[in-house]
């Protein structure tokens, strides 16, 4: 069976082929010289707004069709665990704070402590150059200053122990902050609620998808042209569009993009004909600024053709102006 749905693939996508050059050849005669057509489907990019972390949906706030502005809230996530950990993480914060008031306050101790020992044995040691006291009493004294000594420099190691303990702590502060605010989840462009796909109460994993936003503000039609059409094509040139739902209107369009290897050909063309039959995918853009104004008309999947200059000094043809609707 597998050699069978492969020769129906294969077969499939030779009719697909012969199709678009046969659109290419009968359908797009009558146009003038210099410009190329062929048709094409409008289609815009598609965001899944889904989960980091797994979890219950408590609240979604919007439903199929909806417009949505970047930043706009889609749904929230059960945070109740991390908000536990985090008020957790914030007294660590506070802990790790009083541990270095702590601290500081023993270095200033263990200073005043050393600033007496010091004097004491300088005493001592005059004292015992002028006789008045032991040498047994002085290394006494000597033993005190070592130990202040000692004990300062513990005390000062205690300072950034502290120190760094509050940043570990404030890190995961951050780090619970930060997976509470992906909790809330957003749209990140502008667009247009394409499915709902969870609902409050559910349970998504990883990963998990709640909502699907069409991205209106970038819209475009995907054609395939000719080898000779598409060797003259370059990214900015200007285009057109007419679509089959409004065909009384011409929309104006920009190629962004020419693909760099041929569509619907065997590997190896050997033949100047063959060659001319092979099919390069362009993509027409509409002008971001045209969507915006007209975003609540805007559709993705309606069907029409898209048109290029292949020798970009001739003008458009009157039928092929740019009408908008008004």
């Amino acid at each position: 069976m597998k050699w069978v749905w492969t020769v129906l693939v294969i077969a499939g996508l030779a009719i697909a082929g012969v199709g678009i050059y046969w659109w290419q050849s009968t359908v797009t005669s009558a146009l003038p010289d210099g410009i190329a057509a062929s048709n094409g489907r409008i289609e815009a990019e598609r965001i899944e707004i889904a989960t980091r972390l797994p979890g219950r949906i408590t609240e979604v706030l919007v439903d199929e069709g909806d417009w949505v502005d970047a930043g706009d809230v889609i749904a929230r996530m059960d945070t109740i665990e991390l908000d536990a950990q985090l008020h957790a993480a914030v007294a660590s914060v506070h802990q790790a704070q009083q541990q270095k008031l702590q601290a500081e306050a023993l270095l200033r101790q263990r200073r005043s402590e050393l600033v007496t020992a010091r004097a004491e044995f300088e005493r001592v040691s005059q004292l015992a150059v002028e006789g008045f006291s032991s040498e047994a009493r002085l290394d006494g004294q000597r033993t005190v200053l070592d130990t202040a000594e000692a004990a300062i420099a513990a005390a000062e190691a205690g300072v950034p122990l502290a120190e760094a303990m509050i940043a570990a702590a404030e890190a995961s502060v951050e780090r619970l902050q930060a997976l509470i605010n992906d909790a809330t989840l957003t749209a990140p462009r502008d667009g247009r609620v394409q499915y709902v796909l969870a609902q409050e109460g559910e349970i998504l994993g990883a990963g998990g998808r709640v909502a699907t936003v069409t991205n209106l503000s970038q819209m475009y039609m995907s054609i395939f042209l000719p080898t000779r059409d598409a060797a003259r094509l370059a990214v900015g040139d200007e285009a057109r569009i007419i679509l089959d739902a409004i065909p009384d209107y011409v929309i104006p369009a920009k190629v962004t993009f020419v693909a760099s290897t041929a569509q619907f050909t065997p590997r190896s063309v050997e033949t100047r004909d063959e060659r001319e039959q092979l099919m390069f995918r362009v993509n027409l853009t509409i002008v971001p600024d045209l969507l915006a104004q007209y975003q609540d008309r805007a559709r993705a999947g309606v069907p029409g053709v898209g048109y290029v200059r292949v020798s970009p000094g001739i003008d458009w043809p009157a039928e092929l102006a740019v009408r908008l609707p008004q």
